[in-house]
């Protein structure tokens, strides 16, 4: 009868070296991980997906307005530009929101109308109104962060204000708008939906987190840009005036008129330009996946 061979003590060698790879795999997703960008959306469709599964109920339920099948990420978008274009058909908003696409995400700008008092960054009524349809939409429907444009026009403050400048300014209007979401809107959503954030269908929490708002005061650099533009072009209108003046080729009366209505033009174009900028800037940043 052969004898039978007594196995080696101690760990084989192949386990060891099986004990190292699933180490080192095991690292390298790790490392993955730790590198990698979680997107809130996700994390949280997911998270009330297994709630419902284990509490038995089938996933249907809405979470912040979408099916839960689809992340509230603007990546999913069309949910958004639904629920604004239906504001922007609104008669009463009409001409007073547009939506742009760029490369840091959509652009919603409210415009043509009165936010804030001359060089006050308090909100009116009008503004709070039009910024609740807003907010509810941009806010419950999207996981994005928004970066909210605060601007003044060229009027200098008085010396009474309490801004040492409009660029003050701006940053506080931007903080305003940014305030009203984070705790004035949420306020007024906590009892709207009280049925479904008691039911742990609505997460306020996660939608109104203050995290999510970044304020961006830009003041009056953006119209003084234009508006050197603009005061070059009747610096070229009147030296061309003047040359045609000098020349003979027109009379002082006329050189009078045409000082006259290009002054005009320039006072019409910059109250154009200062009612372009009475305006709000939110951002709906990409998420980066």
């Amino acid at each position: 009868m052969a004898k039978k061979e007594e196995c080696p003590k101690g760990t084989p060698a192949w386990m060891a070296t099986y004990s190292d790879m699933v180490t080192l795999l095991l690292t390298f997703f790790v490392l993955l991980l730790s590198m990698s960008n979680i997107s809130p959306g996700k994390f949280q469709q997911t998270a009330a997906g297994l709630r419902l599964a284990f509490g038995g109920s089938p996933p249907s339920v809405l979470m912040g307005g979408r099916s839960i099948n689809k992340e509230p990420l603007i990546s999913a978008k069309k949910g958004v530009y639904r629920e604004l274009i239906k504001l922007m058909a609104d008669p009463k908003y009409k001409g007073k929101i547009t939506v742009k696409e760029t490369k840091e995400g959509i652009l919603v700008t409210l415009q043509d109308m009165v936010f804030f008092n001359p060089g006050s960054a308090k909100l009116t009524k009008q503004a709070k109104e039009i910024l609740k349809k807003i907010g509810v939409i941009i806010i419950e429907h999207t996981a994005n962060k928004l970066v909210i444009y605060g601007y003044t026009d060229d009027t200098p403050l008085p010396a009474t204000s309490i801004y040492a400048s409009n660029w003050h300014l701006g940053a506080a209007r931007a903080a305003s708008v940014a305030r009203f979401f984070a705790v004035e809107l949420r306020k007024i959503r906590e009892v709207e939906r009280l049925a479904d954030i008691r039911a742990g269908n609505f997460d306020i929490d996660f939608y109104y987190n203050p995290d999510r708002f970044i304020p961006v005061g830009v003041g009056d650099k953006a119209i003084l840009k234009e508006k050197k533009q603009l005061d070059q072009w009747r610096e070229t209108a009147i030296a061309i005036v003047r040359s045609k003046f000098r020349r003979g080729e027109i009379t002082k009366q006329q050189w009078e008129n045409e000082i006259t209505k290009i002054d005009g033009e320039y006072n019409r174009k910059l109250q154009e330009l200062r009612l372009k900028y009475r305006k709000i800037d939110i951002l709906i940043k990409n998420e980066t996946m």
